[in-house]
């Protein structure tokens, strides 16, 4: 049979075991400490009260008359039983030089030799001493009697017995004991109650346990790819990982910065800043798209906020591609409908036998289409930007918009530098178009106008402008700033609140990250109109510019 192992003791048991011994050690060694120290200082005030006694009596002009008498017990005996008394000392003993006692608590010892040293006080010294005499061990001082002339003429030895001090100090040793059963107590129940909070916050783990558990949190912490931000009471930083890092911008040292100081956008400080949890709401950073979701952690009170960050930058751009390829086919559908009403047109013309007619119809709608491909292509021979142009603006058509490039735009092949890519141009133009088209449809004779061109040379910086300008109602100058910004529309929002206020934010994210400059202004018909402007290298400007001649 198998003897299961002792669970080893949890942390806070180990501190309250290790605590309460040393407060025991502590309190015990005080009162050691103190019951010595006041035996030592009873034992020094004995003896400074035998001295006071000794030469009090010493110093008594009828002492010093009857040792010079006829019979100085009969005189002295009296006397000095009267100061034992009144000086609660336990003897006083009068004698001759050579040490025979005059006087003694008990008579019976009168006229034998004092048991003691007296030869310091016959060389006219006084001192104190721990002797063993008749009565048991005592602290005595002997003094000596001198007359006028400075003779000795008697001693006088003044004492109080050691046990009579023992029980002074037992005394005090009862008050001792009660005082350092009290601290003990005190400090066993200080340690309790300090070792059962340690124990509900270790969850009663032990040691071991903790710093496997530290070890196992710093693993996953940095193993997660997704930002994980732990957010205090007050919504300073206390945790954050190598993913939130990245998905935030943030570097440098951030724990115990609030969430405000971290120079993050104005809604995604908000989002995280508010009390209320958020799921799956769609942020952007410097140069990202991130997922937030918030959760508080609540104990009766606010304690803090998990947020965990997901990068949807690639799944953002993926659906804005999704929703340009599903107008292209909406579009490519409703072309297909049109087409086949020309053609059955065409066919009821050739059998009604109007077989001309039908070969002009025909003509004209091949002629108004080319028209319109050969414009985008003449002003915009840029493959990407020219594709996106045609599928805008069959888009712009079925929603009764019409869509053209204005005669400014002049835009070649090969004018993009690498570093700028084409998905990015998409984004920027496609979200305008889309904006213009929707603000244009509800308009008289809608009309969104493309502008794309470039230009500077050798001399200046050269730029690459994008410019849409629609017939819709405009922008309000008090919300040119706010239009950018994550979550600003004017439309009604999509199902569950979500899908409007992103185009323009993505926008100006795109064009920040390439250096440029976004900007809205008043349209000449009253709409608005967005200008974007981005950097481009010197040659491919001078290229646009010239027509390659240069």
């Amino acid at each position: 049979m198998r003897i299961p192992r002792p669970r080893p003791r949890s942390l806070a048991g180990q501190l309250f075991a290790m605590q309460a011994v040393l407060i025991t050690v502590v309190v015990a060694g005080y009162a050691l400490f103190t019951y010595v120290s006041d035996r030592g200082q009873a034992e020094d005030a004995a003896g400074r009260q035998a001295m006071a006694v000794a030469r009090s009596v010493a110093d008594s002009p009828s002492v010093r008359a009857a040792a010079r008498g006829p019979d100085p017990s009969a005189v002295l005996q009296p006397y000095a039983l009267r100061v034992m008394r009144d000086a609660d000392v336990d003897f006083v003993t009068i004698m001759n030089p050579k040490g025979i006692r005059w006087t003694h608590p008990d008579p019976t010892q009168i006229g034998r030799h004092f048991v003691g040293n007296t030869a310091p006080a016959l060389r006219g010294e006084s001192f104190t001493e721990t002797y063993t005499g008749t009565l048991g061990p005592s602290v005595r001082a002997v003094t000596p009697i001198e007359d006028d002339d400075k003779r000795i003429v008697g001693l006088v030895s003044a004492g109080i017995r050691v046990e009579a001090i023992s029980e002074r100090v037992r005394g005090q040793l009862t008050a001792l004991i009660g005082v350092a059963a009290g601290a003990l107590l005190l400090g066993a129940v200080g340690t309790y109650v300090i070792n059962a909070r340690l124990r509900r916050h270790t969850h009663g783990m032990n040691a071991a346990e903790l710093s496997r558990m530290h070890d196992y949190h710093q693993a996953a912490l940095h193993a997660v790819r997704e930002g994980l931000l732990l957010l205090d009471g007050q919504y300073r930083v206390a945790l954050i990982n190598d993913g939130g890092r990245e998905l935030l911008g943030v570097t440098g040292e951030v724990v115990g910065t609030s969430v405000a100081d971290l120079g993050l956008p104005a809604p995604l400080t908000g989002a995280l800043l508010s009390s209320e949890p958020r799921v799956d709401e769609v942020h952007l950073t410097a140069d990202r798209v991130v997922a937030v979701n918030t959760s508080p952690v609540s104990g009766g009170e606010h304690r803090g906020t998990i947020v965990t960050l997901r990068d949807v930058t690639e799944l953002q751009s993926l659906m804005g591609e999704l929703d340009s390829e599903r107008g292209f086919t909406q579009a490519l559908r409703s072309q297909a409908h049109e087409a086949a009403n020309r053609l059955h047109t065409v066919v009821s013309l050739i059998e009604l036998g109007r077989a001309e007619e039908a070969v002009d119809f025909a003509t004209a709608e091949l002629e108004l289409a080319q028209a319109l491909t050969d414009q985008v292509v003449a002003a915009v021979a840029e493959p990407v930007l020219a594709a996106l142009l045609l599928g805008k603006t069959a888009q712009a058509n079925e929603r009764g918009v019409e869509l053209v490039v204005s005669e400014d735009s002049r835009l070649d092949d090969g004018v993009l530098p690498p570093d700028l890519p084409a998905r990015d141009l998409v984004t920027i133009l496609g979200n305008l178009i889309d904006n213009a088209v929707d603000a244009a449809q509800g308009s008289v004779r809608g009309r969104v106008t493309v502008t794309a061109y470039a230009e500077g040379g050798a001399v200046g910086g050269a730029e690459l402008v994008l410019g849409v300008a629609d017939t819709g109602p405009g922008v309000d100058p008090d919300h040119a700033d706010l239009v950018f910004q994550r979550g600003f529309s004017t439309k009604p929002s999509g199902p569950g609140g979500r899908g409007r206020g992103l185009g323009l934010a993505l926008v100006r994210q795109a064009v920040q990250r390439h250096g440029g400059v976004l900007s809205v202004a008043e349209a000449e018909d009253g709409g608005a109109e967005f200008e974007v402007r981005l950097p481009l290298r010197r040659g491919a400007a001078v290229d646009a510019v010239t027509g390659g001649d240069a």
